[in-house]
């Protein structure tokens, strides 16, 4: 397979040394400053990172006759892309939305079941960033809620937090010996006020790399930073984003920045020195051209090479998945690949892999998977 010769057979083998957002961590951090050694041979860790879980009322209603209609069932959508997710060292998740028990609602004012919780761990995602423009759509309760959910299926989360204590306490876990840490803020919470200062992290340059250096200092080798930001359906990362992507890739404590949050997918570019994901567009909603942009329905997974020896971590390269959103079923399809074997979708899914790769790019260190479509 063209994914095993990229990233090979990998492990994931994460275990837990502080918990950043949940109502029930399993350790808390130290503030003292931890002594990491650099590893005695070089390691090579592969991070899966990806777009907008966006569920929309007809994927949840699709996932609810997916469970029989006794219970919503979330995971035959993600089941053609969970070989990546599960081949990764470090699979990362984006939830847009929150999980509570009430009623689920769509959009503008989101409630997700939390069932989608047991999904993203079936999948294989260890962890997943929470910051995300509707994360205060079910205020406090609604944050707590998602929390919870993450929590009881056993997924790690940072980016909207139940406590202060939670907030100041960065999420680092240990892959392959490496002690990683995760970061997660948004530019923007459609104007919803937030109901304690800790309850979401917010994109600013400040607290991003007092955070960073936080984290170094207590012993993670590796920090990756999820930003949700960008103008909604803007292929081209905004002003804002092109700032803060200077900013935070000039900081030695950043290893990687990864981005989502425009429903499109926006270019990997090096800046600084440092590849750059600005957008992987969604990786479900009910969005189509027909109500959005065209590439709507378009995503991607980026898989982050990083290498992690006495001289640091730094990402070599990455390579990224073109993905489809099919509906009505709302499976999730790896374009390139899917051409190939689902005759129906063949057209829909060559003009979706040739739209994100004309966008994301290709360059030395840059590569789509397939690297052409035959």
């Amino acid at each position: 397979m063209l994914l095993l010769s990229v990233i090979g057979l990998l492990i994931v083998a994460g275990t837990v040394l502080a918990s950043g957002g949940g109502s029930s961590s399993t350790a808390h951090g130290s503030t003292h400053r931890t002594i990491t050694s650099a590893p005695a041979h070089p390691v090579t860790l592969v991070v899966e990172a990806s777009g907008d879980l966006l569920i929309h009322s007809p994927v949840w209603e699709q996932a609810l006759q997916d469970g029989g209609g006794s219970h919503y069932n979330f995971a035959p959508m993600f089941a053609r892309i969970k070989p990546y997710i599960d081949q990764a060292d470090i699979p990362l998740c984006h939830v847009e939305t929150p999980m509570t028990p009430s009623p689920p609602t769509g959009y503008p004012v989101f409630n997700t079941p939390p069932e989608l919780a047991t999904a993203i761990k079936q999948t294989g995602w260890r962890a997943c960033s929470t910051a995300a423009t509707h994360s205060l759509d079910q205020g406090q309760r609604g944050i707590d809620d998602t929390n919870r959910a993450l929590d009881r299926a056993g997924v790690l989360h940072t980016g909207e937090f139940s406590s202060a204590a939670a907030q100041a306490t960065p999420l680092i876990w240990t892959v392959k010996g490496v002690r990683v840490a995760f970061l997660s803020y948004t530019e923007l919470t459609n104007g919803i006020p937030s109901p304690h200062p800790w309850s979401v992290d917010r994109a600013n340059a400040p607290q991003i790399l007092a955070d960073a250096r936080k984290a170094r200092r207590v012993g993670a080798q590796v920090v990756i930073v999820n930003m949700h930001w960008g103008d909604e359906d803007v292929n081209q990362p905004s002003g804002f984003q092109v700032h803060l992507a200077g900013q935070l890739t000039r900081s030695p404590d950043i290893t990687a920045v990864v981005g989502q949050h425009v429903h499109v997918v926006q270019p990997i570019r090096t800046i600084n020195g440092k590849l750059v994901v600005f957008g992987e567009g969604n990786l479900i909603s009910n969005q189509t051209p027909d109500c959005c942009a065209a590439g709507s329905q378009d995503g991607m997974i980026a898989l982050l090479t990083i290498v992690v020896d006495r001289h640091g971590a730094r990402v070599t390269s990455i390579h990224y998945v073109p993905i489809w959103v099919r509906h009505p079923d709302y499976v999730v399809l790896p374009a390139g690949i899917a051409a190939k074997t689902d005759p129906a979708d063949a057209a829909e899914l060559r003009a979706s892999y040739h739209r994100t790769v004309s966008i994301v790019g290709r360059s030395a260190y840059v590569q789509p998977i397939p690297d052409h479509l035959g």
